[in-house]
């Protein structure tokens, strides 16, 4: 994975975000596991080992926005109402009693590492890191609004176990998708920042991709 990639910047960074990293969003929307999950056909196991790779994940995205927040471009975009770290720790509670497997304080695989590794990475560009938090919260406003609607209609949840796709604070997602990708074309940042950027959403789809590969090579002790 390069911090630079040759793809051409654009006039408006979300657009070139979007289209740039098209093919690898595909890819890990794609993967078996995503497509079990999103038809809720994985058990509370599936799930809570889902929750678990990606509690490390938003973990190290909060601790560094907080940190990082200082600086024009992740200020941009960092907001509270995005948190996830608490609800996953509530849903995780839930499915680790649902799955009888309690949920360890910490969590180790090749594939969440090598994620948090990476966002470790780019904590000095802060550019890249956008690149990051973008990837994650606005597929949780987007995508991820589908999976829980699924899961909660499906397995009859009434709510529980899906706080991570829940977002009181943003009654309207739409909107607030579109205030947050005009704050991100409004980024001071020079052409070669911008296909950093583009370039960096692409790493960004492939460490996801990995953390559902990962998973996928359970699948079987993962379906309901």
């Amino acid at each position: 994975m390069t911090m630079l990639d040759p793809a051409p910047a654009t006039a408006a960074l979300s657009i070139a975000m979007r289209d740039g990293s098209q093919e690898a969003h595909t890819e890990a929307e794609g993967s078996a596991f995503m497509a079990e999950l999103t038809s809720a056909r994985i058990n509370a196991l599936g799930v809570r080992d889902y929750l678990l790779r990606f509690r490390e994940v938003y973990r190290t995205l909060e601790a560094l926005g907080t940190e990082l927040a200082g600086d024009p471009a992740v200020a941009a975009v960092v907001d509270p109402a995005l948190d996830r770290l608490a609800a996953i720790e509530e849903d995780l509670a839930f499915w680790a009693q649902a799955a009888g497997a309690p949920a360890p304080a910490e969590f180790h695989s090749p594939a969440t590492d090598a994620y948090v590794a990476r966002l470790h990475e780019v904590r000095t560009c802060a550019p890249l890191f956008v690149a990051h938090h973008y990837t994650r919260y606005l597929g949780d406003l987007s995508g991820g609004q589908v999976i829980g609607r699924v899961l909660d209609r499906e397995l009859g949840l009434e709510g529980r176990g899906t706080a991570f796709y829940a977002f009181p604070a943003i009654a309207k997602p739409k909107p607030y998708k579109d205030r947050y990708r005009a704050r991100l074309d409004a980024l001071d940042l020079t052409a070669e920042q911008q296909r950093a950027v583009v370039g960096e959403v692409s790493v960004a789809f492939a460490l996801n991709q990995a953390v559902f590969t990962e998973l996928g090579a359970d699948l079987a002790t993962y379906r309901r």
